[in-house]
């Protein structure tokens, strides 16, 4: 059967998420952190995922069996947004979730329960799109123009944000997620948008321009983070977890316009298989953290005002140190 066809409710979650309102919109049948009275039995590790194609590694190690093979069963609590499944951690419903570095950076800085234990991929992908006859040619240019984007915080924005000020320009940003950018950006109400994977194959095979994709080519990508009490009672199982994802990654990086990778990642996302053939090549997945990019991140946040200090001093779990961080 398809994979989102696959998941059932989990009982006793959706009552502390809703009480959040979290927006969630199907969970699993795993309890966080439950290790069933058999102890052949696999540990039971429940993910609170936003899906996008940025996820795949963890949905082709799913429906590969991956997991199952390292002795881990892996949950997939389906959620709206990457705050609501940064929520899920902190309120203990959930163990793992995939997301962008800073979205984890701010939160552990903050003090949230959360520390990151691997990588997702490098570097981020996220690129500004522009009308096939737009005057933007140079940095320079963005000058005055109103961009959609996803959030102030979002690397790629910071990262344009930065060339821009080099070239003695700033942009307006209109906060907005992926779909309704493209709208924005179809209606001519925007300059452009800043899409990440595979809004900005969506936008480039409608006919938008990218500009400056190497803007955002040096900082990394999403990280893997758990919450804390799960990494201290279950940090075995979360490595086995991270070397099946290191397989998965090893089968996607070999051909990431396979078929049946096109397919698992249209079933977890709804993206359009034309979309994810499209831009698939530009995702580099890897579980070795790129450390000096996400202290760079975090100095960033600070100058941003969002956080008021780096935690590169303990962002990392330590028990994963030698296997994916030095």
């Amino acid at each position: 059967s398809k994979p989102l066809e696959r998941r059932t409710v989990l009982k006793g979650l959706l009552g502390a998420i809703a009480g959040l309102g979290l927006g969630v919109k199907s969970f699993s049948t795993a309890q966080p952190g439950r290790v069933a009275s058999d102890p052949d039995q696999p540990t039971r590790i429940v993910v609170a995922d936003a899906p996008t194609t940025h996820h795949l590694n963890l949905y082709v190690a799913q429906e590969l069996g991956l997991f199952a093979q390292h002795g881990v069963a892996v949950e997939i609590a389906r959620m709206e947004s990457l705050s609501a499944a940064r929520d899920a951690l902190v309120v203990g419903a959930a163990d793992v979730f995939w997301s962008c570095p800073t979205v984890a950076i701010a939160a552990i800085a903050g003090g949230a329960p959360i520390r990151t234990i691997a990588q997702v991929k490098i570097p981020c992908t996220s690129v500004l799109l522009v009308p096939a006859d737009s005057p933007i040619a140079k940095p320079a240019d963005m000058a005055g123009k109103t961009f959609a984007g996803i959030s102030p915080a979002c690397e790629a924005i910071i990262a344009l944000r930065r060339l821009a000020s080099d070239a003695g320009a700033a942009f307006t940003l209109a906060t907005m997620a992926g779909g309704p950018a493209i709208a924005a950006l179809q209606a001519g109400a925007v300059d452009g948008a800043i899409l990440e994977e595979p809004h900005a194959s969506i936008a480039e095979l409608a006919g938008f321009r990218v500009m400056f994709r190497e803007a955002a080519e040096a900082i990394p990508c999403r990280t893997i983070n758990a919450r804390t009490g799960f990494i201290t009672d279950h940090a075995a199982a979360l490595r086995r977890m991270v070397q099946a994802i290191a397989e998965a990654n090893a089968i996607i990086n070999a051909d990431p316009v396979a078929e049946e990778i096109i397919e698992i990642a249209h079933a977890y996302t709804g993206a359009p298989r034309e979309a994810i053939a499209h831009g698939n090549h530009r995702l580099k997945f890897t579980t070795r953290l790129d450390q000096a990019g996400l202290c760079e991140l975090g100095d960033e946040l600070v100058r941003m005002g969002h956080i008021r200090e780096c935690p590169s001093g303990f962002m990392y779990a330590r028990e994963f140190r030698g296997i994916t961080w030095e």
